[in-house]
């Protein structure tokens, strides 16, 4: 029997997609259907029912710089593939063989009748349904068709060309498509600015070490006719961005030996921690200890259970702790022992380390019990004296007095009233701090790896730059870090911490591939139409994009290039020249039969980045396509980008005889004595 053609026919109704899908040869009708489907500090993004006064997060939101990277993105995406075949029509199967006699009518019995009924409605049917299949077919014959050659042409234009992720280097400005860029992100934020629900507005945009780009809209004092308009030392309430601060003094004593792991359970620093956790899946009798199976305390061992209250998950939102301690509001002026205390009967939200739960509580917590049982000092003194001196950062702090309130922009309700300049108490770690656009500036410097005044190793800031979590749809990130919301943007991560507080709002972002940072600072609510920061990058990220593609790599030559100048081959199936270029910058070029005519001189030909000790890395010094199609086979050139060769130590001749290249899983290239020949 010969294969059914299948005939699709789409119908469109009520809002949803129809696909029927007629069968030859057979009386059935397949149908698939694709439906249409007093707390003040609060998140602006979550859903509608929370209280009003408590905190917003817009939760979108170091790694080292990687030159390859997977393109990150989402699955889900839909295509809808239309089977029609031009100038076939299905014809219906009649319901019954034509009679091969005429039937009279008259004396039919009432089964005879009935037959006669039934076959009418069925013709009626079958009626019906060829006229709507008719209809259908030339409706969708209307419909634009891909042939076959357009498709293959399509595809060969939207070739993936690699390096999908530049690698960020030194630029020499002016660029112009980077000035346009920031021109527009300036016109963005001018239009934001509202004089009556958000009069001032301060941003600033770091590249690197560099400041590339600084805005200040508005007045600072709407309600003052001679007032100004703000700068970048003008002085914001930063609300929420203040939670970076107890994360570095964690990473800050974990680099000191202070704290012994960024896991280690909060019960280790406070004795008589304790809180209900129903949601826990250990029973008692599967408990799993943490170093060795025991954690040494004063008052002796203590069975640490899987799902933990950890400082690193009280950093990242992910210690299921409550948003805040029952029986206060964020103006609470108690102690550190008071609020453990009212814990012992409370109960966790979600069990450790499995949902991403906003808590203030967290934050709080793990800050004063850090300064008061770790360091031995006041939290607000630790942040003073570790972070903010040695970072420059002069304007940022706690405590609001008369005299700094002549710095600040005066923060408005909606409705453009003033708002109060209270005092967050015992939750002052979680959003009390006040800020500049300048100060900031530094910070992300910092946290990038650039600034000239280093606060935490690099293997801290990869560290504390890395998601830990993807969080539930119902949270407003998709995941989360310490202290980070994390979303995807353009392929890159965007790390993101978002405040809001009575008359201000303010951001804190990061792009660590990019080494790119961008802060806003506002006084008056952030518009609830638009996210003006993913909007500004979508500007940026293009333009910086571009900017490193075209930058002029630099290149380091070996301080002797001889011993590494000659022929390889990997099992005499691959070979390699490796000469010395202009510069003394190595040059390899891989050779054999039919490599020259398949695969084009630009692709074949690589150089070689000196590192130190015989240590190379490969460098395309152009864009190339991602994988490269040689006859039926294909080749991923960026599997090979950026991958290190070591070659061996050097003979009595001063040569080295070969090289591996380990993140190819490939090793033993040995050097040969002169270049092989091949027969045509």
């Amino acid at each position: 029997m010969e294969s059914p053609v299948p005939v699709e026919i789409s119908l469109c109704s009520h809002g949803h997609l129809w696909d029927f899908l007629a069968v030859t040869g057979d009386e059935q009708l397949n149908v698939s259907v694709e439906a249409t489907e007093h707390d003040p500090l609060r998140s602006p993004t979550e859903k509608k029912g929370k209280e009003h006064t408590e905190e917003r997060y817009a939760g979108n939101v170091e790694g080292k710089i990687q030159n390859l990277g997977e393109a990150m993105g989402k699955a889900g995406s839909k295509v809808l593939r239309e089977a029609s075949v031009d100038g076939v029509q299905a014809q219906p199967t009649p319901a019954a063989a034509a009679p091969s006699a005429a039937v009279k009518f008259e004396g039919l019995t009432k089964t005879g009748g009935m037959k006669m009924k039934w076959s009418q409605l069925g013709l009626v049917f079958f009626l019906v349904l060829s006229l709507v299949m008719t209809g259908c077919f030339f409706w969708q014959y209307q419909l634009p068709k891909v042939l076959p050659d357009e498709g293959m042409d399509h595809n060969a234009k939207s070739e993936m060309m690699c390096p999908r992720f530049p690698e960020p280097l030194l630029l020499e400005h002016p660029i112009p498509n980077l000035k346009e860029a920031l021109e527009k992100v300036d016109v963005l934020l001018r239009q934001t600015v509202s004089s009556i629900s958000l009069p001032a507005l301060s941003a600033i945009v770091v590249l690197n070490d560099t400041v590339l780009w600084t805005g200040n809209f508005g007045k600072r004092n709407v309600s003052d006719p001679l007032s100004g308009p703000p700068n970048e030392y003008t002085i914001y309430r930063i609300a929420s961005l203040s939670k970076i601060f107890p994360t570095l003094m964690l990473y800050r004593l974990w680099e000191d030996g202070k704290i012994g792991s960024l896991d280690d359970p909060l019960e280790k620093y406070v004795d008589n921690f304790t809180i209900k956790n129903p949601l826990g899946k250990t029973r008692d009798s599967e408990l799993k200890y943490v170093t060795d199976g025991l954690i040494f305390l004063d008052s002796g061992e203590v069975q640490i259970r899987s799902s933990s209250v950890t400082l690193r998950r009280m950093a990242s939102q992910l210690s299921g702790l409550p948003r805040r301690l029952r029986a206060t509001n964020l103006l609470w002026k108690g102690k550190t022992q008071s609020a453990i205390n009212l814990l012992q009967d409370d109960v966790l939200v979600a069990d450790p380390g499995t949902k991403c739960h906003y808590s203030n509580l967290a934050f709080s917590l793990l800050a004063h019990v850090m300064a008061e049982r770790v360091a031995g000092v006041d939290y607000q003194r630790w942040i003073s004296d570790n972070i903010l001196d040695r970072l420059g950062m002069e304007d940022t702090g706690f405590d609001i007095t008369p005299g700094l309130q002549t710095q600040m922009a005066v923060g408005v309700y909606s409705n453009g009233k003033p708002a109060p300049l209270y005092d967050l108490g015992w939750y002052r770690p979680s959003g009390q701090m006040f800020s500049t656009a300048a100060d900031l500036a530094k910070l992300a410097m910092m946290l990038l790896g650039a600034y000239h005044r280093k606060l935490l190793e690099p293997d801290s800031l990869k560290i504390m730059l890395t998601p830990l979590f993807r969080c539930d749809k119902d949270y407003f990130a998709n995941r989360t870090g310490t202290p980070w919301e994390v979303n995807e943007l353009m392929g890159y991560e965007m790390l993101r911490k978002d405040g809001d507080l009575d008359g201000y709002s303010a951001t804190f972002s990061l792009v660590p591939r990019l080494k790119l940072g961008l802060v806003v600072l506002m006084a008056g609510s952030r518009s609830q139409n638009q996210d003006v920061v993913t909007k500004a990058y979508n500007h940026i990220i293009p333009a910086i994009e571009k900017a490193f593609r075209e930058a002029k790599k630099v290149f380091f030559a070996p301080p002797n290039p001889d011993p590494y100048v000659g022929f390889f081959t990997y099992r005499n199936i691959t070979f390699y020249e490796i000469k010395v270029g202009l510069d003394g910058v190595l040059i390899m070029q891989q050779f054999g039969p039919q490599i020259e005519e398949l695969i084009p001189e630009k692709y074949r030909t690589i150089k070689l980045n000196f590192l130190v000790d015989r240590v190379f890395r490969v460098v395309f010094e152009q864009e190339y396509p991602c994988v490269l199609r040689v006859g039926s086979a294909s080749v991923s050139l960026e599997a090979q980008d950026g991958q290190l060769f070591n070659f061996y130590t050097f003979d009595k001749q001063g040569l080295s005889p070969g090289f591996d290249a380990p993140g190819l899983n490939t090793y033993n290239v040995v050097r040969i004595a002169h270049r092989p020949s091949f027969p045509s």
